[in-house]
């Protein structure tokens, strides 16, 4: 089933042509993740998905979908006193067994009532990914969801990205600059700058000439180590138990 999908969308913004004639789709339970250089479109892509941008009726997005989203960053008062239950319940009122299900989805259990202000960022990110998954969503979008997060941390969450897609049966489309651990986390690839210059596979994406001519080949290689090390940790602790440094923080 076909959640959303883009036919030969161009987007102008002012003078510039941001986007030309780009076709996307994303059909439930899949995980999309679109990659480009900085300026290739990927946020206005997002914006016209969603419906935040005029697409001039060249998107078509299924009856009653329900997105959760989830920022690159959002920037709270360090002087307010806000714990994650309340946060969790603006701007409605949760209840707790939604809110303690919610964060049990995005890996943070028993923090419930710990300060926003004392969180560390990955904890942070995680909190943001309760929040975008409380009503149980058809499409969870993540817009360069890790930035400022290191490398296992960043592998971590995209773990427990795989788990949620799993355990609620949401599609996933992501943005993202770090190649190495979210093409591995995908079953689609789509390289944008301005159109898409090629999709498909990670492995297919990794290895196409349009794709090298933006990137260069070094990505390809990381693919691989993180892959052989990602199924080497299920092989020997099943599924959904790789090393989760971000769990350990919780904890």
């Amino acid at each position: 089933m076909t959640l959303i999908a883009a036919q030969n969308l161009t987007v102008r913004l002012g003078k510039q042509t941001v986007l030309h004639s780009v076709d996307f789709h994303i059909s439930k339970g899949e995980i999309v993740t679109i990659v480009g250089p900085n300026g290739s479109g990927k946020s206005t892509l997002l914006r016209s998905l969603i419906g935040a941008i005029d697409d001039g009726g060249a998107v078509t997005r299924m009856p009653g979908l329900k997105i959760g989203y989830v920022p690159q960053k959002l920037a709270i008062d360090p002087t307010l006193p806000m714990s994650v239950r309340r946060f969790l319940s603006l701007p409605r009122r949760q209840t707790s067994t939604a809110i303690d299900t919610a964060l049990d989805l995005a890996g943070l259990s028993n923090l419930q009532d710990r300060q926003m202000a004392d969180l560390s960022g990955g904890q942070f990110q995680r909190v943001l990914l309760a929040r975008a998954v409380m009503d149980q969503p058809d499409l969870l979008i993540l817009d360069e969801a890790t930035q400022g997060l290191d490398q296992p941390g960043s592998a971590a969450f995209y773990q427990r990205i795989a788990d949620l897609r799993r355990d609620i049966g949401c599609a996933v489309l992501m943005v993202s600059h770090e190649l190495h651990v979210v093409m591995s986390a995908s079953d689609r690839v789509v390289c944008l700058n301005g159109h898409v210059c090629c999709e498909g596979k990670p492995e297919h994406v990794a290895s196409a000439p349009e794709y090298r001519a933006i990137f260069g080949s070094g990505t390809g290689g990381a693919l691989a180590i993180y892959r052989h090390d990602h199924d080497h940790d299920h092989a020997h602790h099943g599924h959904g138990c790789a090393h989760d440094p971000l769990r350990e923080e919780a904890e």
